[in-house]
């Protein structure tokens, strides 16, 4: 199995002192049958325009062409379209266009939304969340809404408050990888849920 994870920094765990993120600790609790390729792709700073045009390319570069090769995708989507000015139409077509080309190339896609950010964005984030919940949903794409469950969680609030920014840190993305494991990831894989 190769496993593409494409996103902003949030995928690489930047903020975290050990180095992990959600990504990591996702991987770390699965267990695959055999040894999984898991690549993060991650661009600072990149909305999700810039990842539609860029994901295709480097995720083919690491997907397997053999047939005996089972090729996965996850989009990582960050919070820099608020910041960019994008419109919530102009995201949600974004994501479309990921999920509908990765379709045609029969590629199983699972989505992680945006997490909160800063207060005077988080109503912009929760809308941008939402739309991307149901683009995902429209095509029967799982997706996981990090937004919500997180927006008023003490622990992630305390953890960006102790950074200092908008990145958590190891309780923060100890609360990610929570939320993505325990939203459809073992069975979107058809792997066994660790006890």
């Amino acid at each position: 199995m190769r496993i593409c994870v494409v996103g902003d920094e949030l995928a690489t765990g930047v903020g975290d002192a050990r180095a992990l993120g959600w990504t990591g600790r996702v991987v770390a609790r699965t267990s695959f049958g055999r040894p999984a390729m898991v690549f993060t792709l991650a661009v600072p700073g990149e909305t999700s325009t810039q990842l539609s045009s860029r994901w295709e390319a480097e995720t083919g570069a690491r997907f397997g062409l053999e047939h005996e090769v089972d090729n996965r995708l996850v989009v990582a989507l960050g919070r820099h379209d608020v910041a960019a000015g994008l419109s919530v139409a102009r995201s949600r077509l974004n994501l479309a266009n990921i999920l509908d080309v990765a379709e045609a190339n029969r590629t199983p896609t699972f989505v992680v939304g945006p997490p909160p950010g800063t207060p005077d964005q988080g109503d912009r984030i929760a809308e941008l969340s939402d739309a991307f919940a149901d683009v995902a949903s429209r095509r029967r794409v799982p997706y996981v809404d990090t937004y919500a469950p997180l927006a008023s969680h003490e622990q992630w609030l305390a953890d960006l408050a102790q950074n200092g920014t908008t990145y958590p840190g190891q309780a923060g993305y100890g609360l990610m990888a929570w939320l993505v494991l325990h939203t459809g990831w073992h069975s979107w894989l058809g792997v066994p849920q660790d006890e």
